[in-house]
């Protein structure tokens, strides 16, 4: 495949559409079992045989990963709109900031009223912080995105240390701190599936009507999901300026040699899988202990971000070599309609499995499960081109163009009269 800009774009496209599509790989979980299931298979869905066997599979392939290249792709895409805005003598800081405050607003609204699992608002505040770096060269963008990563991973592998020495010896604990951190802790194990004592409370709960669920979430979680992206801010920034040097070099464009799409592909996903791998088997081995998991976690993250950039290379590399035709371009519709694609993955899935819906909630181990997985990629696949084959943007992108820009956007093509 050449590199024109409109092929490069193509590129970007693609690689998009992969990533909206793999994050459901790993969120089926979250949809169709109780939290703790996500991390943990002792605590739902199976956890011996084709079961552990397909948590294993999707902790090397997908685990952080599909989300890592969204949110590369994220910090990306910022920087193409800011570049545009500037480039057409546009106010880049409003284009910028406009489309952050409607993705906000987008990300709440899916939290309250979708489902619990919103990354939106997230990056949206991520978004903030990223028109700052703008103007900065490639090696500027990639020294503070390792830099921001790496120093809060390595933060983070300390509290963990610090965790392991509380949780063996209570007593250190200033008795100020002590009720404040055994709270946090039991949350914590809550949310590893450790503590289990409330799975069969939150199954009947998702299996209820909406109204149910509705006030579960604003009643007892309706500003939590902030707390937790405030904690995860600064590692997310530090991806999203990754995606924004690998856009600036050329990377997400397509513009390198296949050769170097061939070796950056190789050696990020052998090392990414390998550490995974390793993390994975560890975790296994100590029966998904309560340490296992959080230590495993944090270290991981290196290894997803590392991994998604292999996938990114494959997929490239793939695209470079005649990936072209049906796949491709209902791929890049796909990553068109990425905005759409993902809230209408979670309109989807909570109709199939909450109770307002077909109340499938908690009836399948987390193998069969994967079925859906396939079926919803199928349904992204098949309804994206149309659409945009007729409109020049996906429903919602449209929406959000048109709010950030205080007018509403042509929506339906233009046709060009035959000369």
């Amino acid at each position: 495949m050449a590199t024109t800009t409109q092929q490069r774009i193509l590129t970007l496209d693609i690689v998009r559409g992969v990533a909206v599509m793999g994050i459901l790989a790993m969120n089926i979980y979250a949809f169709s079992m109780p939290l703790g299931a996500y991390f943990n298979p002792n605590v739902y869905g199976g956890d011996s045989g084709i079961n552990l066997g397909t948590w294993y599979a999707d902790y090397i392939l997908f685990d952080g990963k599909m989300r890592g290249l969204f949110s590369i792709l994220f910090g990306a895409s910022a920087l193409l709109v800011v570049e545009k805005a500037m480039a057409s003598q546009k106010s880049a800081a409003f284009t910028h900031y406009s489309r952050m405050f409607w993705l906000f607003l987008f990300g709440m609204a899916h939290y309250w009223f979708i489902w619990w699992g919103d990354i939106l608002a997230m990056y949206a505040l991520s978004g903030l912080f990223l028109f700052f770096w703008r103007k900065n060269s490639a090696k500027v963008l990639r020294n503070w995105g390792i830099a921001l990563f790496g120093v809060m991973t390595a933060f983070s592998l300390v509290q963990m240390g610090g965790l392991a020495a509380v949780m063996s010896n209570p007593d250190m604990i200033p008795a100020e701190d002590y009720e404040g951190m055994m709270e946090n802790l039991a949350v914590a194990k809550i949310f590893m599936g450790i503590d289990t004592t409330g799975v069969a409370a939150e199954i009947a709960r998702m299996k209820g009507d909406y109204a149910g669920i509705l006030d579960w979430r604003f009643n007892e979680h309706r500003w939590k999901m902030l707390g937790f992206a405030a904690q995860g801010l600064p590692q997310s920034i530090g991806i999203m300026l990754i995606g924004m040097w690998l856009f600036r070099n050329g990377f997400l464009t397509g513009s390198w040699e296949a050769a170097r799409y061939k070796k950056v592909a190789t050696w990020c996903l052998a090392i990414g899988g390998l550490g995974s791998a390793a993390i994975g088997y560890a975790m296994m081995s100590a029966d998904f202990t309560f340490m296992s998991i959080m230590i495993g976690m944090t270290a991981n993250g290196p290894f997803q971000v590392v991994m998604a950039i292999g996938w990114a290379a494959l997929i490239i590399l793939l695209a470079k070599k005649g990936m072209e035709g049906g796949l491709a371009t209902r791929l890049a519709a796909a990553g068109r309609m990425a905005f759409t694609n993902y809230l209408g993955t979670s309109i989807v899935m909570t109709l199939v499995f909450y109770g307002y819906g077909l109340d499938l909630y908690g009836q399948f181990d987390r193998f069969a499960v994967n079925i859906f997985v396939l079926g919803m990629w199928a349904l992204i696949l098949l309804w994206s081109k149309p659409i945009l084959d007729r409109y020049q943007y996906g429903p919602l992108e449209w929406l959000w163009r048109s709010l950030a820009r205080l007018k509403f956007q042509p929506m339906r093509k233009k046709q060009i009269a035959a000369a």
